[in-house]
């Protein structure tokens, strides 16, 4: 609990109204789109500017007070759960478009921006940030900055990291560094970029961020491929990337998803297919007229039912829509949804999709699969309730050998959604014992105090090897 003495000065940092610690107020920010996870803090907090960022972490530093930054809390590894206390610190203030350079291609913006508030912003100017989560209608740059943020066109354009260029933060003890810039090129030591984007709020406040643009795409093109085989389907993926193409888009529903989506979205998709690809070209018309013919020719040769070109925009919107919607249409089946995302190299998709469902037969689990399959970043998404001890324990033993597959296949724990408490028991598996200290050694270099987002990232203990 905060003293009266250290409450006394926040308030004094902040003013009243941006200081909360109301029981209402601590309950709505105990807990983050992760299931299972919930604590409450001991306030929660929004700041108007960078100075009284830094004075707030001075006295958190000071008096060892955790910090737990936060943008919209769409995120699904418990990062933004205040599971050790502390402030909750918002961003509500701080959600300004700063400038847009038409000359550099870049954009100025502060934490609370809205995502899909600057697609659109550029857009108006013929610009493009091709980064898209799922949450981007309410996530905020700042959350897409701390958990490196992917989404429907990373296979093609990348993640967060790869449209940041430079940043402002705010360090536990209240320096303030500033790094890249409008640059090109950049080598002038380490780079600290790349380190804060992704580092989960563990290093510092993020209170500015320089984001690289790139031009709008002239015309884009949406297909929907449907298969019997859920390993043609797989063998499309590879295949469609080994013939030089890299589309926009190329997602992948299985047949229990595709189901839930098209009750929850009601757009006429072909709940008879056992597995389908949701696949989307941009740039110059001939491009993606020449792309989108060789990507159906692929589909064909790979004993696809169907292959059909969205007609309209807005016919291509709502398949679009409905791919996003996959999350929330699960949700609507059971009262807890957990929604993971091992990652494995393209070549291993099938493989993976099946190790999936045998793993969930094993458990006696309802998980269906979806997720990015050009970058082989796969959502295993388990429909159960948390209130059922004993069919949780089967659930975390499932995800646990899912986990382990995933590494076993040349992957990773995580693609897109980040470490957080869920997964940190988990770190040390893709990472090695030696990779975990190297990285708390840079926690420890910028954060002694070890108060920012404490919990995250490093667990008291690994979890056993399942050995698959």
């Amino acid at each position: 609990m905060l003293t009266s003495e250290v409450k006394k000065l926040l308030v004094q940092i902040v003013g009243q109204e941006n200081y909360k610690d109301s029981n209402e107020m601590r309950l709505v920010y105990s807990y983050d789109a992760t299931p299972t996870f919930q604590s409450l803090p001991d306030a929660v907090i929004s700041p108007r500017n960078k100075e009284e960022i830094q004075k707030i972490l001075q006295l958190c530093n000071e008096q060892q007070i955790p910090i737990v930054p936060r943008g919209s809390g769409t995120n699904l590894c418990a990062g933004t759960c205040p599971t050790q206390g502390g402030i909750v610190l918002l961003f509500t203030h701080m959600d300004k478009i700063l400038e847009i350079d038409e000359e550099n291609l870049t954009a100025t913006v502060q934490p609370g921006v809205i995502t899909l508030d600057l697609i659109n912003a550029v857009e108006e100017r013929g610009l493009f940030y091709p980064p898209d989560p799922s949450s981007m209608k309410i996530s905020t740059i700042g959350g897409n900055i701390n958990e490196n943020s992917g989404g429907l066109r990373g296979l093609k354009y990348g993640v967060t990291r790869d449209y940041v260029l430079g940043l402002e933060a705010v360090l536990p003890n209240g320096n303030i560094i500033r790094t890249g810039g409008k640059l090109a090129k950049d080598v002038a030591g380490y780079d600290l970029t790349r380190l804060f984007v992704g580092s989960e709020g563990t290093l510092g406040v993020v209170t500015e961020v320089l984001l690289k643009l790139v031009p709008m795409p002239e015309t884009k093109s949406t297909m929907l491929v449907l298969y019997e085989d859920i390993d043609a389907a797989a063998r499309s993926v590879s295949k469609i990337i080994s013939n030089r193409i890299i589309p926009t888009t190329l997602e992948f529903l299985d047949k229990p998803t595709l189901e839930v989506v098209e009750d929850f979205a009601k757009i006429g998709l072909p709940t008879h297919a056992n597995a389908v690809l949701l696949i989307e070209q941009d740039g110059p018309p001939e491009i993606v007229s020449r792309d989108m013919e060789k990507i159906a020719m692929v589909c064909r040769e790979e004993q696809a039912l169907s292959v059909e070109m969205a007609a309209t925009e807005e016919e291509a919107d709502a398949l679009r829509t409905a791919r996003r919607s996959a999350l929330s249409a699960l949700a609507r089946m059971k009262p807890t949804t957990i929604l993971e995302d091992a990652t494995v190299p393209r070549s291993k998709i099938s493989e993976m999709v099946r190790a999936i469902n045998e793993i969930a037969a094993k458990y006696d689990l309802n998980i269906c699969t979806f997720g990015h399959a050009g970058d082989g970043n796969l959502h295993p998404t388990c429909l159960t309730d948390a209130r059922n001890e004993e069919e949780m324990e089967r659930v975390e033993h499932a995800f646990a050998e899912i986990f382990d597959k995933a590494i076993a296949l040349g992957g990773t724990i995580t693609g897109e959604h980040g470490v957080g408490e869920m997964k940190s028991p988990y770190l040390e598996w893709k990472l090695g014992k030696e990779g975990v200290e190297a990285m708390k050694a840079i926690k420890q270099a910028f954060d002694p105090n070890n108060i920012m987002n404490p919990g995250k990232m490093f667990a008291k203990d690994s979890r056993k090897r399942v050995l698959v």
